[in-house]
């Protein structure tokens, strides 16, 4: 399952909670204080703390505020208990950072569903990719898996930017994020609205949405459309009046570039033809290289 942190200087509490969550699968360590919770942290990283307020100095608040105020361990959801229940000491807790808030005394039931509760946010929001908040590659497997399950035709539409290398050294990391951002929002925009579409950003300038079959190609046209849209706000005036660029290729040589462009592949799947997900990508990296070799911003199409 999963690995917690609790700390608490009541030894009867920490061996009460440490054997709840143990018999609920998780992996725990336990901490007497504040200090030691704090070297255990950044000793190695759990995947949920749970500190109790009133545990001397440095107290729960106190310890949360360093954890997230850490650049390495802020990540981390953290579950303050604490025997307090006034407005005033809930508001400090989440003021500190705290991500969920539980007052002793408490039902055992209730901490293990808040404990579930805040692992289950947490992987949600490990899982996105941190340029585009879009989901990323674990979400993007099941949402295939869960398409080849349902037997229906669906769609798998792979975009990618042209030429976006040369594109990136040319205008700058602050350029390249801002067009790998623009492209997130076109496609998801594209899909905004339809039920059964699905979007998620594999990483660097590559996106994928899986859609029904039948709607694939029109989805994957407006998403250019939008795309070259929006990307001219972020270029110098001379760039987008002329709509090409000079840059290093792949060989160091220097040569004229066009504007960078959505390029899709579009791979229509029959799940009775279902092989594996590496065979998936085989063929979507085939109909990538057609869909460039189209000409910028191009679009090839096959089966799987």
């Amino acid at each position: 399952m999963s690995e917690i942190l609790f700390a608490d200087d009541d030894e009867a509490l920490r061996r009460m909670v440490g054997d709840l969550l143990r018999h609920a699968g998780h992996t725990v360590r336990v901490a007497e204080n504040g200090t030691l919770a704090l070297a255990e942290v950044r000793r190695q990283p759990p995947e949920l703390v749970i500190l109790d307020y009133r545990m001397g100095r440095p107290d729960g608040f106190t310890v949360c505020r360093q954890i997230k105020d850490d650049p390495r361990t802020g990540h981390l959801p953290v579950l303050i208990l604490t025997g307090q229940s006034t407005i005033e000491d809930r508001l400090g807790g989440f003021e500190a950072g705290a991500d969920d808030y539980l007052a002793k005394p408490f039902d055992a039931r209730e901490l293990l569903a808040r404990v579930t509760a805040l692992l289950r946010q947490s992987r949600r929001a490990l899982d996105r990719n941190p340029t585009t908040g879009l989901p990323g590659g674990e979400a993007i497997q099941r949402e295939i898996d869960r398409r080849r399950e349902s037997e229906a035709p669906f769609a798998v539409v792979y975009f990618d930017l042209d030429d976006f290398k040369p594109f990136a050294d040319r205008f700058g990391f602050a350029v390249a994020d801002e067009a790998i951002r623009e492209a997130g929002r076109a496609i998801s925009a594209t899909a905004e609205g339809r039920g059964d579409a699905f979007v998620g950003h594999v990483g660097g300038d590559d996106f994928v949405l899986v859609c029904p079959a039948g709607e694939a190609r029109e989805l994957a046209r407006i998403a250019r459309a939008r795309f070259s849209q929006a990307l001219p706000r972020h270029l110098p005036d001379d760039a987008v009046r002329e709509g090409v660029y000079r840059a290093a290729d792949r060989a160091g040589v220097e040569r004229e570039f066009p504007l960078t462009r959505l390029s899709a592949a579009v791979v229509r799947v029959n799940p009775a033809r279902w092989t594996t997900l590496e065979r998936l990508g085989e063929i979507v990296a085939e109909a990538k290289l057609r869909a460039k070799g189209a000409g910028s911003g191009g679009v090839a199409e096959t089966e799987l």
